[in-house]
């Protein structure tokens, strides 16, 4: 037993954490220590790769549209006459071929090769909730018609402690009707997307009665009793990600179109690549997930608040870089009360918003929108 204290009291003092006497009798696994160590430091044990895969899906998309565009310029060249463009079609076509190949041998190494290194190798948290008491973190911006409604809804979750609404410089009585509904309310008057979900997770983070964290949006789109599915999932990892891309679990008319439902699988799908062997990705756009409040206190000093409405991809992105442990959980969607006033105005606007999630992903994260 005391060999075991040692190795564990190391183990601790390693991750900053006080040490323990000597004479102390564990009734849980040393595993289970490092376990939960390592999931609020993950520089114990986290390592970089190059992302294979995640180069190839972007060398087999400029491929695919080199050729498709190499394909539509016979358009122009039959109803014009343009006979020029006849080299410039079979450059396009023949050579398109090349960042295809390519792909392919990056995603057989991603696959073959480093698979397996890239895979966290720890075996899964199976040590059931100490707390499972949350602190519920709601954003709005001009939502007097919904966040009564929302604030009602997740303070009557039983598991459910406070709710906080943090308003991101409403012009209307957002906080008025938030606060009469008993809610914590807070000003964020920095203006932003990203601003407002970082003071939101800095808020909640500081109330030490609770060890959760739930993040969600005051215009009614998400609902409190997807919160029991969240802790479900919570023993397993420090971020857990709402996804709405399970089709029976939303609601048919809803902000997100055919469009937007399907650019955000693929954009997702990136960032899965990108931390291949770490993450199944399906949902890089939802505000709706649960956080442990030791892994925020990691995560918040590393994220950039003034990135604005790809501000989620951008904090999933740098959890995983970081070597926190996210998994996703189906959630219902419904629709928004009032009008979309983010990325999911239309779909011009999320194709800017797509973008800025693809650059930030591909080149490093900086304020676009």
């Amino acid at each position: 037993m005391e060999c075991q204290n040692n190795s564990i009291n190391v183990l601790l003092k390693n991750a900053h954490v006080q040490q323990v006497p000597a004479d102390t009798e564990w009734t849980i696994s040393s595993f289970t220590i490092w376990h939960r160590c390592t999931l609020a430091y993950p520089e114990m044990t986290r390592k970089h790769y190059f992302p294979c895969l995640f180069y190839g899906l972007l060398l087999f998309t400029l491929g695919i549209f080199l050729y498709l565009f190499g394909v539509m310029l016979g358009i122009p060249r039959y109803l014009f006459g343009m006979q020029w463009l006849v080299v410039v079609q079979e450059v396009m076509v023949w050579y398109s071929g090349i960042p295809i190949i390519l792909s392919f041998a990056l995603a057989l190494i991603d696959f073959f090769v480093f698979f397996n290194i890239k895979r966290s190798g720890k075996p899964v948290n199976m040590t059931p909730l100490r707390n499972r008491a949350v602190t519920v973190a709601l954003t709005a911006y001009n939502d007097e018609a919904s966040i009564a409604r929302a604030v009602i809804d997740f303070s009557q979750h039983p598991d459910v402690r406070r709710v906080i609404v943090v308003s991101n410089n409403s012009t209307d009585e957002t906080l008025k009707h938030a606060k009469h509904a008993g809610a914590i309310t807070i000003n964020e008057v920095m203006p932003g997307y990203g601003r407002c979900v970082h003071r939101c997770l800095l808020e909640a983070s500081q109330y030490d009665d609770t060890d959760l964290i739930v993040l969600s949006e005051g215009d009614c789109t998400f609902r409190a009793l997807d919160i029991d599915k969240l802790l479900a999932y919570a023993p397993h990892a420090d971020i857990v990600n709402g996804t709405r891309t399970n089709e029976p679990l939303r609601e048919h008319s809803t902000q997100l179109s055919t469009f937007m439902f399907y650019g955000n699988i693929f954009v997702a799908k990136l960032l899965e690549a990108k931390h291949f062997g770490r993450c199944t990705m399906s949902d890089v756009g939802t505000t709706y997930k649960l956080c442990h409040r030791s892994a925020l206190k990691r995560l918040l000093p590393l994220v950039n608040p003034d990135i604005n409405l790809e501000f989620n991809a951008h904090l999933l992105d740098v959890a995983l870089e970081n070597g926190i442990v996210l998994v996703e959980c189906p959630i219902t969607f419904h629709p928004r009360v009032g009008k979309s006033k983010g990325g999911n105005m239309n779909n011009w606007r999320s194709i800017q918003v797509g973008s800025a999630m693809i650059r930030g992903i591909t080149f490093g994260w900086k304020r676009v929108l």
